[in-house]
């Protein structure tokens, strides 16, 4: 593979891989909520300039954690588009038919991006630090409160798990599959419409039947190993926080304090 995949666990020995899963959980969870909550220039860079730190200090190559964002630049593309020509404003710059272009449009535009990118880096920064069962176990430990209610919370957290887990191997796939329909003639580069649908469904439909395919041998796995569900297995004690999963709390509400109250 010429990419490093996305997504997935990546050995180390940084600050951030040695925090405990539950407190990057909730970390992450705080840090999304200073990206949505913020709306000004001053704590948009506020926010940029902290996740360029959690990336220095999680110490991982730059492909791991930039690939997701080349893959969805098209993404991008339509919804800065989306927000540029359709958001609601005064005064606009250029109009045509139902197009009408507006600085706040474009404003608009550019926060939605600039949200989306950085959830993406900061969930691609906790995937490639924590080990997927640890992440399995933070999941449930911190959804626990929902058993009062008969929610079957292992059964979510190792579902969570199983989906995170399969998501770089898909990546890998489908990048496969691409490479082997283009030597069979689909024309994924070409930018006419009819060609792009036409080389759809040679890309989609291996992509479900390999899913379905993977979910069928882990199922039977699973059963094969005495499966039957999550309730009942086996756990390992989970250990207390220690000062440093604190002080991350602690730092990431400040953060989120300042990027909405102060910035």
């Amino acid at each position: 593979m010429n990419t490093m995949p996305s997504g997935q666990y990546i050995t180390g020995t940084s600050m951030l891989h040695r925090l405990d899963a539950r407190g990057k959980l909730i970390c992450m969870f705080v840090l999304l909520t200073a990206v949505i909550l913020t709306s000004t220039l001053w704590g948009y860079i506020f926010i940029i300039a902290v996740t360029a730190a959690l990336m220095l200090f999680s110490a991982l190559p730059a492909a791991a954690l930039f690939t997701p964002l080349r893959r969805l630049w098209l993404f991008f593309t339509v919804i800065f588009l989306m927000n540029a020509l359709f958001f609601d404003g005064n005064a606009p710059l250029c109009s045509w038919w139902i197009f009408h272009i507006t600085a706040a449009g474009l404003s608009q535009g550019a926060q939605v991006v600039l949200r989306v990118l950085l959830v993406v880096l900061l969930s691609n920064i906790l995937t490639c630090t924590t080990r997927p069962m640890e992440l399995t176990g933070a999941l449930e430990s911190l959804l626990k409160p929902l058993k009062l209610f008969r929610i079957p919370v292992e059964d979510i957290a190792m579902i969570l798990s199983v989906a995170i887990q399969f998501i770089p191997t898909l990546s890998e796939e489908a990048d496969m599959i691409k490479k082997a329909q283009t030597a069979r003639g689909a024309r994924f580069e070409s930018r006419r419409l009819t060609d792009k649908a036409a080389s759809v469904a040679p890309l989609v439909v291996p992509i479900f039947l390999s899913a379905f395919r993977r979910a069928d041998e882990l199922s039977m796995a699973m059963e094969a190993r005495g499966y039957r569900n999550a309730g009942s297995r086996t756990k390992k004690d989970r250990h207390a926080l220690h000062l440093p999963d604190y002080l991350a709390l602690t730092a990431s509400m400040m953060i989120c304090a300042a990027s909405v109250f102060i910035f």
